[in-house]
């Protein structure tokens, strides 16, 4: 059970490469639009993806609680997917979520811009200017997405195990590198330590949805951490009484683990509307 993420650049044939290895794996192809639904299903309005759906979120979306809202279901959306096992999930930082599988392989496929540009122009029918803006617009979002809701450049290639240029390589051979790197890659081991880590990784998301969503907790950035049997709850609280109560109710939801705040208390700290 391996689990693939690909991040793109717009026009660099993500949806085609990736579409490619999954038919030639055998493997699930999680599509934008699936991972959409997935986050509709799970309670966010669908009208609301629109402002933080692999773009940055503009300055009052930026600071409404529904900024987080929207990370926790789509952490959550793409944690379920890749539980299922054998599947290639594409964009919205999929390879930053399960950075912590030991089965992940993490690619991205990127191309010149004047590869970039003709690619649009074939396709849209559009002139150069078109292509151009579209081109700095997507560029420009996805950087600002990852910024915001991980703080990392989606462009650092330390994040993957392969940096793929599709316009010196066609989609039949950058889906073929892809597949002999998984089987090469890819070890019972490893395929073993990844099923156990995401179910740490689900029971934990679940556990900071129970808690923001059924018991309404207002801790700013919460975040749960699962180390052997101890939950760690981690995040922005504005009293030591709120933090409190939220380990309390982690441990009934929790009962067999241990759990402790890492929680930091400022008090005159503004949440979110």
């Amino acid at each position: 059970m391996a689990i693939i993420t690909i991040s793109r650049q717009v026009a660099a044939l993500g949806d085609e490469v990736a579409a490619s290895a999954a038919r030639k794996l055998n493997y699930k192809f999680v599509t934008r639009k699936e991972l959409e639904r997935r986050i509709v299903d799970l309670g966010f309005p669908e009208n609301n993806l629109k402002k933080y759906d692999e773009r940055k979120p503009g300055f009052f979306a930026s600071l409404v609680k529904e900024r987080d809202e929207y990370l926790d279901y789509l952490q959550t959306a793409v944690l379920e997917a890749a539980s299922e096992g054998n599947c290639i999930l594409i964009g919205r930082g999929a390879f930053i979520i399960l950075e912590q599988l030991p089965n992940l392989v993490s690619f991205r496929f990127v191309a010149r811009d004047e590869v970039r540009i003709a690619r649009l122009q074939k396709e849209f029918g559009w002139n150069e200017k078109q292509a151009v803006q579209r081109i700095t617009e997507s560029d420009t979002n996805r950087l600002g997405f990852h910024k915001s809701f991980f703080n990392l450049a989606n462009e650092d290639p330390l994040h993957f195990h392969m940096v793929i240029n599709t316009g010196l390589l066609d989609v039949e051979a950058a889906s073929s590198i892809i597949t002999d790197f998984v089987h090469d890659y890819i070890t019972v081991e490893k395929e073993d330590a990844g099923h156990k880590k995401i179910g740490q990784l689900l029971v934990a998301q679940r556990l900071v949805n129970a808690l923001v969503f059924e018991h309404k907790i207002s801790i700013n950035f919460l975040r749960a951490v699962i180390r052997d049997d101890t939950v760690v709850l981690q995040g922005v609280a504005d009293s030591a009484a709120l933090v409190e109560k939220a380990v309390s109710l982690a441990s009934k939801i929790l009962p067999d683990y241990k759990v402790e705040s890492g929680i930091s208390i400022v008090q005159d700290f503004k949440s979110y509307p």
